[in-house]
Order: structure tokens, then C-alpha cells, then sequence
């Protein structure tokens, strides 16, 4: 047992000594500031351009398809509405969709949390609230 003390102290000791001989890795010296560019700069002049500019035309930004914030409808084509803050169902009237909610305004508020139904009567305190703002009477 004696032995096996010894081996097991010496072996610990020589990989122990194996950190402190190592030397350590040299340090390189801060990089050095370069110096701006002395003289004024200089611009190179526009190039004029071969093709007439047209004006601008006003055309209207498409609407985003998706949200960042939520989850699309499955299964269905819709497209996110940022100024109600849900997503419109194609082919659907008046049917949004946000959060695992479907909103249906038909003369009053529904909701359901499939599109199948069943449908559950609110006001418009229990739909998005841009949305209800929307259609209110």
C-alpha cells in the first residue's frame, strides 16, 4: 500500500511541477496609433450619369407579409396588418388572426382559437386593441 502512496505522490508531483517550468508565452507591445491624414481631403467629383433620372413616382409600400413579433395563421394565406396589429385572412371578411386567436367582427366581436369555430361572443375589450379601435360603432 506504501507503494502505491508513493507512486500516486510522486506522479502528482511531477505533473504539477510540469506548470511551473513552463515559461511564459511573450507579450507583444501595444499596437502604435497610425497618424490621420494630414492635408485637406479630397472628394473625387460625381460621375455624371449616362441614363436620365426619372422622377420618383409615388407608389404605395406593400404590406408586410409577416409579423416579427408574431406567428402567421396555419394553413392559411394572410398578410400582417401593422396598423391593426394582426394578421388579415385572405379569402375570410372581417377575420384577423393573432397570438392562436382568430377575431371575426360580424356585427359584433367573436373569437375562437380555430377558424372552424366554435365561436365565442365578445367585446371589443377581447380583441387586439388596434383592432377593435378599427370597428368601433
Amino acid at each position: 500500500m506504501a507503494v502505491i502512496a508513493r507512486i500516486t505522490l510522486l506522479t502528482l508531483a511531477l505533473g504539477l511541477s510540469a506548470c511551473t517550468v513552463q515559461q511564459p508565452s511573450p507579450t507583444l507591445p501595444p499596437p502604435q496609433p497610425t497618424p490621420p491624414p494630414s492635408g485637406p481631403s479630397v472628394k473625387p467629383p460625381p460621375v455624371p450619369s449616362t441614363v436620365p433620372s426619372k422622377p420618383p413616382t409615388p407608389t404605395q409600400k406593400p404590406m408586410p407579409r409577416t409579423s416579427a413579433s408574431f406567428a402567421p395563421p396555419p394553413g392559411g394565406d394572410s398578410h400582417w396588418d401593422p396598423r391593426l396589429g394582426v394578421y388579415v385572412l385572405e379569402g375570410e371578411t372581417d377575420t384577423f388572426y393573432r397570438q392562436r386567436t382568430y377575431y371575426r367582427w360580424n356585427n359584433g366581436w367573436s373569437w375562437s382559437t380555430s377558424l372552424q369555430g366554435p365561436w365565442q361572443e365578445t367585446d371589443s375589450s377581447g380583441v387586439p386593441g388596434a383592432l377593435g379601435r378599427a370597428f368601433a360603432q
